[in-house]
């Protein structure tokens, strides 16, 4: 387990590097072709300013997108206690602990670190998992804050918008430009390449980025409740009531436990989330060195 642990951290860090080369890469050929350094540079600083808003502004965020609503211990028992429990095995400061009122079994944790985090799940959630079985889910939430998944998530997705955004700022500049200004064609060509497809890249490396974590959390949750098989049939009902969420977002869908989207639409091909199967493989392969 642990190795499988350590594993999935040096992918992720290799993933947020592509974020950084991309953006450099964009800026450096939006510089190039209107011959601007100055251009570049800003893209930099509104990378900075996006990044910070992001850090500071991603647990309320969360909660207004997914409806989710603060409880207390009296509120729900069941909920609270397993948050606090693993909140005391782990040495995790207690976070904030929400309910979303939805059918749909899920759970997500949010927060840009461990002392200001935010744990949250669903009624569908409540009402299908056994004890055990909740453990796991909130274990493996609490994985995400105990390894810092909860920042990385919330900085990724900021990026993934700002590539997209910097991308359309790029292609709109020609219609603001002179026509006359001596810029070289194959400049412009790389330029409109890049522009349309750095987003497409941008999603794609979101995807693998979140599916690691996820793999990641997984593993963590069951090295937290020795119980493999409380993780294992956890992702089994998951699998098995799976239903989109009455608030489905695909922004947020990265935060989930399991996919929030209904299924079969064009954005499950770019889904932030690995098959269940595939996740319950990996705890199988990973009891033998358990």
């Amino acid at each position: 387990m642990y190795k499988q642990i350590a594993a999935n951290k040096r992918r992720t860090i290799l993933l947020m590097i592509f974020f950084v080369i991309l953006i450099s890469a964009i800026g450096g050929i939006f510089a190039y072709v209107y011959n601007n350094l100055w251009l570049e540079i800003g893209i930099f600083v509104i990378a900075l300013g996006y990044a910070v808003l992001q850090y500071f502004a991603a647990g309320p965020i969360a909660v207004l997108m997914t409806g989710a609503h603060e409880i207390e211990k009296k509120d729900n028992p069941k909920l609270y206690n397993a948050v606090e429990n693993l909140s005391i095995t782990t040495g995790l400061p207690m976070p904030k602990v929400y309910i979303i009122d939805d059918p749909a079994p899920n759970a997500f944790a949010t927060g840009r670190d461990p002392k200001h985090a935010i744990v949250a799940a669903t009624t569908g959630l409540l009402d299908i998992m056994e004890k055990n079985e909740l453990e796991a889910v909130m274990a493996h939430e609490m994985s995400h804050v105990k390894n810092y998944d909860i920042r990385v998530s919330m900085i990724t997705f900021g990026l993934v918008c700002l590539v997209g955004l910097i991308s359309d700022i790029g292609l709109r500049l020609m219609y603001f430009t002179d026509d006359d200004d001596d810029r070289s064609p194959v400049g412009l060509i790389i330029m409109i390449i890049t522009a349309i497809f750095a987003p497409l890249a941008a999603a794609i490396a979101q995807m693998a980025v979140s599916r690691e974590r996820e793999y990641l959390a997984d593993a963590s949750a069951v090295n937290i409740t020795r119980n493999p098989d409380g993780m294992i049939n956890a992702l089994k009902k998951l699998e098995e009531h799976q239903r989109p969420m009455r608030r489905q977002n695909a922004a947020a869908e990265a935060l989930y436990i399991n996919s929030s989207l209904k299924k079969g639409t064009i954005s499950n091909l770019f889904s932030t989330h690995p098959a269940i199967e595939k996740r319950i493989e990996r705890i199988e392969d990973g009891k033998k060195n358990f």
